[in-house]
């Protein structure tokens, strides 16, 4: 990544670090600085996460590792990464009107983990999210087993977890990830 790019994209992850301090208290931006700049590797994949609508922002840290987690804060679902089936598997099957990716598949080329039921609704406390959009969440094997996957939005004041078909896949639908630095 050039150095003017990486200035800019570290610029904006401050700008918003800072205009949302509610989802990081006892988190320091020098810190998250130090952070990125020391894992060149981790700067790309936060502008992967940028460049298709996540808005990135810390808003933890892994207990056991001591990373700071980034996720996905855009208000609704990114815009780059709806109208995505579930995972390859899914995408595979589909014998008519295949949509260009899968959540999984797509993540696993950005470099971040799609979010678990857990990890969502953690990040639906810090704000409101997905209230126009859903997004596709992790599926335990044994739904996936079954040809389904899971799916969350933020609907009439609470967080729902609905199932679909893997292979189905919608314009207002897509997902929302998380990489630890």
């Amino acid at each position: 990544m050039a150095k003017k790019s990486a200035t800019t994209l570290l610029d904006v992850l401050q700008a918003r670090f800072e205009k949302h301090a509610e989802r990081h208290r006892g988190i320091h931006w020098d810190d998250v600085r130090q952070r990125i700049e020391a894992n060149p590797a981790k700067l790309k994949v936060l502008a992967a996460m940028e460049e298709t609508g996540g808005e990135p922002d810390v808003i933890g840290r892994d207990d056991d590792t001591g990373e700071l987690i980034f996720v996905d804060c855009a208000p609704e679902s990114p815009k780059g990464r709806r109208s995505v089936c579930y995972d390859p598997e899914a995408l595979a099957s589909r014998k008519e009107h295949k949509p260009a990716d899968s959540a999984l598949g797509m993540a696993a080329k950005l470099g971040i983990e799609i979010l678990n039921e857990e990890q969502y609704r953690h990040l639906q406390t810090l704000g409101e999210f997905d209230t126009k959009t859903s997004s596709w969440i992790l599926t335990p094997p044994d739904i996936r087993a079954r040809g389904g996957a899971l799916f969350c939005d933020r609907r009439y004041g609470h967080v729902f977890t609905y199932h679909n078909g893997a292979e189905s896949y919608y314009a207002a639908r897509g997902f929302r990830g998380l990489v630890k630095v």
